[in-house]
């Protein structure tokens, strides 16, 4: 729900298709991003999702009515952004290899691509919505780059400008309308009927969720300074009937459940209140409304149900996942059954149907479909998770650190261990699969997973938890799992290591630096390593998510900000360290990583790095395989001795990236 360096974790592997529809490649590793494929309103049997192809993320479509797939992109480094239209037409993002490009359109059953809007200028995407009214709302950052603002840019392509940009028109057609913002933003939704944007700041933010019409008019500023909110999208109308036009209801009142006209437009929010979060409506009639009836003590996320005043709720909950059924008109929450373990996606469909994604920590996920729809599969033929899945709890001085921690099968404890270290930090580690847990157990180490004191999915309290400081706290509760696995037995104090990425790369540099003596190997992925540099040369969203953190910007709070960066301890690290970092990446800039490693060398630490062309999410399966072998290369050399049960290191997971 935060702005955030996400953690993406190395490759895993999918087919996006069943067996019958698409041969098995001949190579040992695919891809996948955990996320349900998408339905066009007017003909849900038609869907777009991305899945595998050649080792590279592609954009596919699937007819549920026939269980067939058909490949929709190829591009030499991938394509990850898609969406769907009404009719099924096939939205898909041209970028380049900065991030930057244009939304492209294609039919459904093939034919060649065209530009979504003529008229659109290349930038970063920002948001894409499609009124029933058939306008379409292309968001775009814009505004001078870093460079232009006094920062460095470089080693990496265009940054991201301060505002954005939302550029209206019909698919197809001309851009006819663009509004702008001052500030750095997310398009949210369009209303059903064209009339209202919907932008957001950050949850946090002064912008937390802002209604403009398309003449750029602002209709309402909800403010999250005080009370975080998320702004989730408008409620859609009624779904037409055969030969009507887009937007418009069938019959003289509204579809049961639908409560009103379609044209009254009615945004879904969750709300941050007090301890806890809740369920929340804004119109323009009314304002901002709070309903008390569907709240929760841990974060939630919320769906309308397509032509109804229904929404469909997930709330995460000790790294596991509940959904249930919220409807409004009646204010009664009604739970919905699923398997213990975590939904990692859930969308609700016209008809009542629900499609969600599932997994636990040893089953890759599965896409399921309350009615039985069929839907495409992650992985045509998913792998054995060849361990067992234990939990700790930790105490500690806000409460107690959830560890989710898989041993090898076969093995004897102590375990050499690793801690893989999540990102956000406005995130947390679930009950479920992860493809790098997979290959390290495989290869005979067991891996701790700990939600560290500002993690999502324990509450509010935990969340605000920062006593020791920014990232001094969350390496202070690694280190107590630590101690609590070594103590119980479970973890070799001789053979413990780190691995993370972007915010959990972060987070091993500094426990490797403050804290010496616990880790015999880390390795460091994409990571901010010179905090006060990162700051200088990130994107306007970052640095504002890190000066909510340090209470200020590096020059008004330096002391602060030096006292959690990695580099002040360079010269402490004793662990060997293997650092990877991409040339193109824009929110763990390539200048401060470099930063970091010439003090290593300048104080005579011996470290291993690796430099990837890419970005800081990258598309292509082979630079994410690369990154997990070696990485698994290397922490197996460091912590895996030769002894019973102990595997080759080189077997990784043909799973997820």
């Amino acid at each position: 729900m935060t702005a955030a360096r996400p953690a993406a974790r190395p490759a895993v592997r999918t087919t996006g298709a069943t067996e019958a529809t698409r041969p098995a490649p001949a190579r040992d590793f695919q891809v996948f991003r955990p996320a349900l494929p998408q339905a066009a309103r007017r003909a849900p049997h038609r869907m777009v999702f991305t899945g595998d192809a050649d080792g590279r993320c592609e954009v596919f479509t699937w007819d549920s009515r026939t269980a067939a797939a058909r490949q929709v992109t190829s591009r030499p480094h991938g394509t990850l952004r898609c969406a769907v239209g009404a009719d099924g037409t096939v939205w898909w993002f041209d970028e380049d290899s900065d991030g930057r490009g244009r939304w492209m359109l294609q039919d459904f059953g093939g034919g060649p691509d065209t530009p979504a809007l003529a008229g659109l200028p290349a930038g970063r995407p920002r948001g894409l919505a499609i009124s029933d009214s058939g306008t379409a709302a292309i968001g775009l950052a814009e505004g001078p780059g870093l460079a232009e603002e006094g920062g460095r840019a470089e080693g990496r392509g265009p940054a991201e400008g301060p505002g954005l940009a939302v550029h209206l028109g019909p698919p197809g057609g001309r851009v006819e309308h663009v509004v702008r913002t001052g500030y750095p933003a997310t398009l949210v939704d369009i209303a059903p009927n064209g009339g209202l944007l919907a932008v957001t700041g950050g949850s946090g933010s002064a912008h937390a969720a802002v209604l403009l019409r398309p003449d750029g008019h602002v209709v309402a500023v909800l403010p999250g300074c005080d009370e975080a909110l998320w702004p989730l999208g408008f409620r859609t109308a009624p779904g037409a009937a055969p030969g009507t036009a887009p937007g418009t209801t069938t019959g003289a009142g509204a579809a049961p459940g639908t409560s009103g006209p379609a044209s009254a437009p009615e945004l879904l929010l969750v709300v941050r209140s007090g301890d806890g979060y809740r369920l929340a409506t804004w119109t323009p009639e009314r304002g901002l409304r709070r309903h008390a009836w569907c709240a929760f003590d841990t974060e939630m996320t919320a769906r309308w149900y397509p032509g109804r005043r229904q929404a469909l709720v997930r709330r995460n909950r000790g790294g596991r996942s509940e959904l249930y059924r919220a409807d409004l008109d009646r204010a009664v929450l009604e739970p919905l059954r699923v398997p213990p373990g975590a939904v990692l996606d859930a969308v609700p469909r016209e008809d009542g149907d629900v499609h969600y994604l599932w997994t636990d920590a040893l089953t890759p996920p599965v896409a399921v479909s309350s009615r039985g729809t069929p839907l495409p599969q992650p992985m045509a033929d998913p792998p054995r998770v060849p361990g067992r899945a234990l939990e700790v709890w930790t105490p500690g001085p806000d409460g107690d650190a959830h560890t989710l921690l898989t041993v090898p099968e076969g093995a004897r404890a102590p375990y050499p261990t690793v801690f893989l270290v999540h990102g956000g930090p406005g995130e947390h580690d679930r009950d479920a699969y992860d493809p790098a847990v997979h290959s390290l157990v495989a290869s005979g180490l067991a891996v701790a997973r700990v939600n560290y004191r500002g993690s999502t999915g324990y509450g509010p309290r935990w969340r605000d938890a920062w006593r020791e400081g920014v990232g001094l706290t969350q390496v202070a509760d690694l280190a107590a799992a630590r101690d609590h696995l070594v103590r119980d037995g479970l973890a070799d104090p001789g053979a413990t290591g780190l691995w993370g990425t972007s915010w959990g790369g972060y987070l091993v540099l500094l426990a490797l630096g403050t804290r010496p003596e616990l880790w015999q190997a880390g390795v460091a992925v994409k990571p901010v390593a010179d905090y006060p540099m990162a700051h200088r040369d990130g994107t306007p969203r970052l640095r504002a998510l890190d000066e909510r953190l340090f209470g200020g910007t590096p020059l008004q709070a330096p002391e602060r900000w030096a006292r959690s960066s990695p580099l002040t301890y360079a010269a402490r690290v004793r662990a060997p360290l293997l650092v990877v970092a991409a040339r193109r990446d824009a929110k763990c800039p390539p200048a401060q990583v470099e930063s970091y490693l010439a003090a290593l060398r300048g104080h005579g630490v011996p470290y291993e790095s690796m430099w990837l062309g890419t970005g800081h999410d990258g598309l292509d399966g082979r630079d994410h395989l690369k990154v997990l072998r070696h990485s698994l290369v290397f922490l197996s050399r460091h912590l895996n001795g030769p002894g019973p049960g102990r595997n080759d290191p080189n077997r990784t997971a043909t799973t997820r990236s």
